[in-house]
């Protein structure tokens, strides 16, 4: 490893650092793995608890050929994850004065701040409404928003109140959010009037009231959702039909047209003269706090079940030290809510740990190629954290946009979603940076939780690419395709071998899929479903996903639910989908198509597809590449060869072995389609 290859924290960093050295790490890492009972008991007594944990502070089985999977942290220990994440900031710690996010919109100018006393008086508020709405303890809530203050306010009033939110990406399509409510038998959803993506508006009622045409058609009606005016915000008169005096700044959806008055409530009419003050449902540490939905490689959606306990001391953990988060940090993480990075390292580990955060409604480029910068500097932005995704699309346009404001005030940057290639790494540490921040390239999963490899930015010599070290309390293991562990320098099967405490409990309503997919190919180990290589010196390196799955953007897509949005079309026999590489979004979806005798593959044909995709799933599975296949890969047995197919994808002949397939003449024949390919 030569010197070039590594960049040793910082010294001004380290020296005011929670974990300053690698030998502090390890003293503390090794504690946490040996110990893991003593060492996290000790981090959640610093919590408010109504009724401490009592013994055993741990429970687990992670070997389905000794019986049901479980895990259970501090189980009859009994608290409130919104009372110590604000009620405890604002009476014990005397932060009500203190900023908890500064709100930036769409457009330029458009911003406010709110304090952690305010944030808790909302919160009550809107706590008491969905109590007076019929919501009880354990009933679940879909929250279908954009990146606004009460979206945070709707996810911890349910919480306050022990109901299970389940949160769907603002970016989703009415029939997966259909799927998602009648999953997990919602019992309210709410939603915004809508809200613009760049320049885009998105009509975001009108998308929930199709999803919900969709529900009363599979037999789950909901007769309540409540709808928050995000758009006619600036008006304090508008009645939300686009007749208002003075105008909204932008046009707003006519909401008129869409109004249900047996179902839809105005969120400002429910919120009038209602108390700032509730008390919160006081739950077990194992109760479910949230579900959270994530692609699975049979196609449909897994909702991931965190709990109330294990996740609020995780994610606090977590927060404090991988950003290395001091009091008077401005922190900004630019991932929405909708995902489990927004969840984890936007709301609830932020929040715990009484810090300030930007939370942003727009995009990164809107309307000028500097916005993220000049938000910084804006705030005075010191800890970062984005996607590789973006941070390759910003590098598209050079360093002088970026160079245009100062970012003097950044200290720690950060990267999630998917491994991050070495030239982004070093474009970000070189010119975000200025060559003085380190970057944590945080590995970590929707089931995860939280974090579990990353840097320590005061602590660990960082490999532009790698997410280096295990966090406190993970144990990680690289397994051969046998089940063997492989010590030393290897590649394999990235699995874990004990819990964390925000390792995710169950897949709603489904244990036994949590079993099969987590548990059964490795029994004694959680499988993450992807790939890893340890190097020499111990660092750990993702390689992407060994499953069915895509991850684009960030975002993980399964090969099986784009497929079967495919063949819907009447045109479609079969449908594949393989990844390819794509130079800002990491990787993007190729799909192949065999179509029905007597159809002609044209590019109104793809953009159907494409276009079907977008209905079915969201904007974020539309594929980059469709092309004709007219036969498929298969093994004798009629597997799909998906490795063969990626290979075509990237035009790379070098097949390896291909002695188990059925029909070796489609190879020439997908080949020569490529020219073909509708891009």
């Amino acid at each position: 490893m030569s010197a070039s290859d590594i960049y040793p924290p910082p010294s001004e960093v380290s020296i005011n650092a929670h974990i300053n050295s690698y030998e502090k790490y390890k003293e503390l890492y090794d504690k946490s793995v040996q110990e893991p009972s003593e060492f996290w008991g000790e981090i959640a007594n610093s919590f408010y608890w109504r009724v401490p944990p009592p013994p055993p502070f741990l429970r687990y089985n992670f070997d389905v050929t000794k019986g049901d999977i479980f895990i259970e942290w501090m189980k009859g220990g009994v608290t409130n994850i919104c009372y110590n994440v604000l009620d405890r900031n604002v009476h014990d710690k005397k932060l009500g004065d203190k900023v908890a996010f500064y709100w930036e919109g769409n457009e330029p100018g458009d911003s406010m701040s709110i304090t952690y006393s305010e944030l808790l008086g909302k919160v009550c508020q809107f706590a008491n409404v969905l109590r007076a709405q019929g919501v009880k303890k354990g009933d679940r809530v879909s929250i279908y928003m954009p990146m606004v203050i009460e979206l945070v306010v709707a996810m911890l009033a349910c919480a306050r109140i022990g109901a299970i939110h389940s949160i769907v990406f603002a970016g989703f399509s009415a029939e997966s959010l259909c799927e998602r409510i009648l999953d997990s038998h919602c019992s309210l959803l709410i939603t915004a009037d809508g809200f613009y993506r760049g320049d885009k508006l998105i009509n975001l009622k009108r998308i929930a009231d199709d999803a919900l045409k969709k529900c009363t058609e599979k037999n789950h009606p909901l007769g309540k959702c409540i709808v928050l005016r995000h758009l006619g915000r600036d008006d304090s008169v508008c009645d939300g039909t686009n007749k208002t005096s003075p105008p909204c700044k932008r046009p707003c959806p006519d909401m008129q047209t869409m109004w249900n008055p047996s179902r839809d409530q105005w969120w400002h009419d429910l919120i009038k003269d209602v108390s700032l003050e509730c008390e919160p449902e006081w739950c077990d540490a194992e109760d479910e706090l949230f579900i959270l939905y994530t692609s699975g490689s049979t196609g449909k959606p897994k909702g991931v079940v965190h709990t109330v306990g294990g996740y609020m001391i995780f994610t606090a953990t977590t927060f404090q030290y991988v950003f290395d988060y001091h009091q008077d940090d401005v922190y900004w993480c630019t991932a929405d809510i909708g995902w489990i990075t927004g969840h984890s390292y936007l709301t609830y580990g932020p929040l715990a740990n009484g810090a300030t955060s930007v939370l942003f409604e727009g995009l990164p480029i809107y309307p000028d190629i500097s916005r993220m910068w000049q938000i910084i500097d804006k705030y005075n932005v010191s800890k970062f954290y984005t996607a590789p995704t973006a941070i390759r699309l910003l590098m598209k346009y050079g360093d002088e946009p970026v160079e245009r404001y100062s970012r003097k005030s950044l200290k720690v940057l950060g990267t999630v979603g998917e491994p991050i290639n070495p030239e982004a790494w070093l474009w970000y540490y070189n010119v975000v940076g200025g060559k003085r921040c380190p970057i944590v390239d945080t590995f970590w999963q929707t089931e995860t939780g939280g974090h579990v490899l990353t840097p320590l930015p005061g602590a660990t010599v960082t490999k532009p690419g790698s997410a280096t070290f295990p966090f406190f309390g993970v144990v990680p293991a690289i397994l051969n395709e046998s089940g063997e562990e492989l010590e030393g320098e290897a590649e394999g099967y990235l699995v874990f071998k004990q819990p964390w405490p925000a390792l995710m409990r169950t897949v709603y309503g489904n244990h036994q899929r949590f079993e099969t997919t987590y548990f059964k190919k490795f029994p004694g180990y959680y499988v993450t479903g992807d790939g890893c290589k340890r190097d020499s010196d111990g660092y750990y390196w993702i390689t992407g996903r060994i499953d069915d799955m895509l991850n684009v953007s960030g975002h993980l897509l399964s090969t099986a639910e784009v497929e079967s949005a495919l063949v819907e079309h009447s045109s479609v026999a079969e449908a594949a989908v393989v990844s390819h590489p794509h130079p800002v979004k990491g990787e993007c979806l190729y799909c192949f198509v065999t179509l029905r005798d007597g159809h002609e593959f044209t590019k109104t044909l793809s953009d159907q597809l494409k276009n079907l995709v977008r209905e079915k799933i969201g904007p974020i599975a539309t594929p980059d590449y469709i092309q004709n296949a007219p036969g498929l890969p298969k093994t004798r047995s009629g597997k799909i060869m998906r490795r063969v197919l990626r290979n075509i994808a990237k035009n790379d002949r070098d097949l390896g072995d291909i002695s188990t397939l059925a029909d070796t003449s489609v190879i020439n024949q997908l080949f020569e389609n490529r020219c073909q390919t509708v891009h």
